[in-house]
């Protein structure tokens, strides 16, 4: 019984925290009309932000890419350009350092 008041304190945390995100990326930058207004917005900023935008909390990949397991990889594409770039620039170093 202890432990049930927690878990609905964190939930409320993360409704909170979507609240807000919707509010400040979605709502306040621009001008709504009308409820009718309000909820076209709003349910095209959700396409957007389950397909689209990067989640921070998930690795910054969108969560549709998450749930349909594309996250692996993702991570392994990001791995490689990183590997990519800092052989890279190792290269670009000893070449400034032999002229």
């Amino acid at each position: 019984m202890y432990g049930r008041p927690h878990i609905i304190l964190e939930s409320n945390g993360k409704i909170e925290r979507w609240h807000r995100t919707v509010k400040s990326e979605c709502i306040r930058p621009g001008v709504i009309l009308s409820l009718d207004d309000a909820r076209e917005v709003v349910t095209r900023y959700i396409g957007r932000y389950n397909n689209v935008r990067m989640n921070s909390a998930i690795g910054y990949i969108a969560p549709k890419d998450k749930l349909e397991g594309r996250d692996t990889q993702i991570f392994k594409e990001r791995d490689k350009k990183l590997e990519a770039a800092r052989e890279a620039r190792r290269i670009k170093r000893q070449r400034q350092r032999a002229a």
